[in-house]
């Protein structure tokens, strides 16, 4: 059970995510902290990243919701667990990093919260079909 919720999960994320990050993201990031990002992706830590993100996802939020039946646990814990998981990014480079923009911090909370929310619930619904 674990491993086709994982890759469900694991294939919704990438959609939504690579379309967020290609489309619609790209500029915003590179105009307000392009003077930190390198010229070329390292596609390794990427990877390690949705691997245990996805990881996580399942197992604290996809699985509980699919045990107790519950699309609304799926959707308020999705929200929480990405919250949470941004935030700690984010809000560690607020606090660290010089010239770290306020807007980046923001912005990425919000799209963590709803990146997940929406992951756990889409991957619940896809595996009850």
């Amino acid at each position: 059970m674990f491993i086709k919720n994982y890759l469900v999960a694991f294939i919704v994320f990438l959609l939504i995510d690579m379309t967020w990050l290609v489309l619609i993201a790209n500029n915003f990031y590179s105009k307000h902290i392009g003077f930190l990002m390198k010229t070329n992706v390292n596609w390794v830590a990427a990877t390690i990243f949705y691997l245990i993100f996805i990881a996580g996802v399942v197992i604290f939020v996809i699985n509980p919701a699919l045990v107790k039946g519950s699309w609304s646990h799926a959707l308020i814990f999705g929200a929480m667990f990405g919250l949470v998981t941004y935030a700690t990014y984010d809000l560690t480079n607020l606090a660290t990093i010089k010239d770290w923009p306020l807007i980046i911090t923001i912005v990425d909370l919000i799209w963590g919260t709803v990146l997940t929310a929406s992951v756990s619930i889409i991957t619940y619904f896809i595996i009850n079909i």
